[in-house]
């Protein structure tokens, strides 16, 4: 039967991208992301195009089941459990979706980003929640909400410096514009009004404050990105001396990411001993992310050197 023109033009319309098109960088993803993840994140942001959704629809949807999965965490049933496992994996796949959406469906936009990243915390904010009421539930003392929020804290800090070092190698190194400055941040925030715009007010303050954290974390790295800015950094062709010098340290950066902290959490709760996430976050993890805020921040001042060096040659 032949096709009606109808269906000739929504042929024409549906997304034919490849996988490799919807990727951040191939360089900046990791192993399990590219070959589960962003397997998975593809056929479902192929699905979400062809339903018309939105980026920011595709994080919601997957917000709710991540919210879901942390509350069956809780429970002491280890089915259950299971249940939660499924559903954070698949809400972790869904926010593979909404960028690689984003990207399949050039929607990419600043919000876009910075919700995705408000749900993100959402999520982590209600799986500590329900594991510190899991523990008080199974006897620990009350003091285990000082150790939540120590805990919520570290993951705040660990998350966002390595957010920004992946940004940075995207900006350095791939040419990737998705790099706001504390000043591109307060100049966006600046434009909306709480009359206006409540939410997105809301949101961009909240992402003003990351950034603003973030340049604190990495000094070296925010001068960095002056020093380019001003001279393009073409005399010491910066893009292959920081590909070079960044990529080793990006599988360790990945240790402080979700799928790591997913597959711990996952192997606690089948253990039964929910308490030791918290433990791991401020000892293990913490240590790990000193010593790469350390490197990435000699790193950066090394360029910075050498860039004001060749400036002075020439």
């Amino acid at each position: 039967m032949r096709a009606t023109l109808a269906e000739k033009i929504e042929q024409r319309e549906q997304p034919r991208a490849s996988i490799e098109s919807t990727y951040k960088a191939r360089d900046a993803e990791g192993i399990v992301d590219l070959y589960f993840y962003r397997k998975i994140g593809f056929r479902l942001a192929q699905v979400g195009a062809r339903l018309h959704l939105t980026p920011s629809a595709v994080t919601l949807i997957g917000g709710v089941f991540g919210i879901l999965a942390g509350h069956l965490y809780f429970y002491r049933a280890l089915l259950t459990n299971l249940v939660g496992m499924l559903m954070h994996v698949f809400a972790n796949a869904l926010d593979n979706a909404d960028g690689q959406l984003a990207r399949l469906t050039n929607q990419k936009s600043r919000y876009g980003r910075i919700f995705d990243s408000f749900v993100d915390h959402i999520i982590w904010l209600g799986i500590y929640i329900h594991l510190a009421l899991r523990c008080r539930s199974d006897g620990a003392p009350p003091t285990i909400w000082l150790l939540m929020i120590a805990a919520i804290a570290s993951h705040a800090v660990q998350a966002a410096m390595a957010d920004h070092c992946r940004n940075a190698f995207l900006y350095f190194a791939e040419g990737q514009i998705d790099f706001d400055s504390a000043a591109i941040a307060l100049n966006e925030y600046r434009k909306r009004t709480w009359r206006g715009e409540p939410w997105q007010k809301f949101l961009y303050a909240l992402y003003l404050n990351a950034t603003r954290e973030q340049e604190m974390l990495a000094p070296n790295t925010r001068r960095l990105r002056e020093v380019a800015d001003a001279s393009g950094g073409d005399q010491i062709d910066l893009p292959m001396r920081y590909r070079s010098l960044v990529r080793p340290t990006f599988k360790w950066w990945g240790l402080l990411m979700t799928n790591t902290r997913m597959l711990l959490l996952f192997l606690l709760l089948i253990v039964r001993q929910p308490i030791w996430f918290f433990w791991m976050e401020l000892t293990a993890f913490n240590l790990l992310f000193i010593i790469l805020a350390r490197r990435q921040e000699r790193i950066s001042r090394s360029l910075v050197d050498l860039v004001a060096h060749s400036r002075e040659s020439n």
